[in-house]
């Protein structure tokens, strides 16, 4: 491995200083539990390391019912799933920052990392778009806001310029009536890589869907949001016909690849009863959330 430089800036402002810079031969570390792993097997040719674990907007959680939950960047999962109001508000959310590989990972991986890793197959990608969550994001020129089922652009490349930093993730305060869930199909029971995932949401109103939203992993070169799944129940009873529309939508959107996980036909099965499932899920949380 190359000679990397190493960088623990204070202040997202010095971070964006250093990543300018370093004219695109830079990366910002949150947790490294995956980067470190890239760079040992090449798949970057950087020479700067920047680690975000110094730098107070990055290692925040902030929650309350009325706005909602901002996550720094390089939080790690231990400390969200630990969150007990957390937990209690975003279920859905705790379902992948549970998963994430194991113990000694979550202690230091994060959510933002694994959104910027922009890998098809991250857990907690399909929950975070199911939650309408937002990336906020410092350059140069400020701060900007992009929607998460936006930021992942391809396998490994994200909506981020070399010049900047994600700061944190934020996903709206839930509703009453509202549930979420994310389930994956592994081979293992616990630290592989899904050969399929799904994260759903939805709102009820009076045993009807108000607002759904569908999202899936490893089926697509991103994380995929099927927004014609959650449109084409609104408005429909909360019921197996209702939930059977989505998931067949699901299936058709889904476009994988055949690999040693599995094949074309397995993943696009896989994401019709994922999202079955998790929609079941979703729906029955959704009732107890009054």
């Amino acid at each position: 491995m190359k000679w990397i430089d190493y960088a623990t800036p204070h202040s997202v402002r010095e971070a964006v200083d250093v990543l300018s810079e370093a004219g695109g031969r830079a990366r910002v570390m949150a947790g490294g539990t995956d980067l470190l792993v890239a760079l040992r097997a090449g798949v970057y040719d950087i020479d700067l390391v920047v680690d975000g674990k110094n730098i107070p907007e990055l290692n925040e959680i902030t929650y309350d019912p009325t706005n909602g939950l901002t996550l720094g960047a390089a939080v790690p999962c231990y400390k969200i799933y630990g969150n007990q109001a957390v937990a209690t508000a975003y279920p859905g959310l705790i379902d992948a920052a549970s998963l994430i590989g194991g113990t000694q990972i979550q202690g230091r991986a994060s959510l933002g990392g694994n959104l910027c890793n922009a890998t098809p197959s991250a857990d907690s990608i399909p929950p975070m778009i199911a939650l309408n969550g937002t990336a906020n994001i410092a350059g140069p020129n400020g701060n900007r806001q992009v929607a998460i089922e936006d930021f992942c652009t391809g396998v490994r490349q994200n909506a981020l310029g070399s010049d900047e930093i994600l700061v944190s993730l934020h996903l709206p305060a839930p509703v009453a009536n509202s549930g979420a869930n994310y389930i994956r199909f592994i081979p293992r029971n616990e630290m592989d890589i899904a050969v399929a995932g799904a994260g759903v949401s939805v709102v009820l109103d009076n045993g009807d869907i108000k607002e759904a939203r569908v999202s899936l992993a490893s089926v697509a070169p991103t994380p995929l949001f099927v927004q014609e799944a959650g449109d084409a129940i609104a408005g429909k009873p909360a019921n197996d016909e209702t939930v059977r529309i989505a998931s067949g939508i699901a299936r058709d959107a889904a476009r994988p690849i055949t690999d040693m996980r599995g094949t074309i036909e397995f993943r696009q099965h896989l994401c019709e009863v994922l999202t079955r499932r998790a929609l079941n899920t979703a729906i029955e949380r959704a009732k107890e959330n009054n």
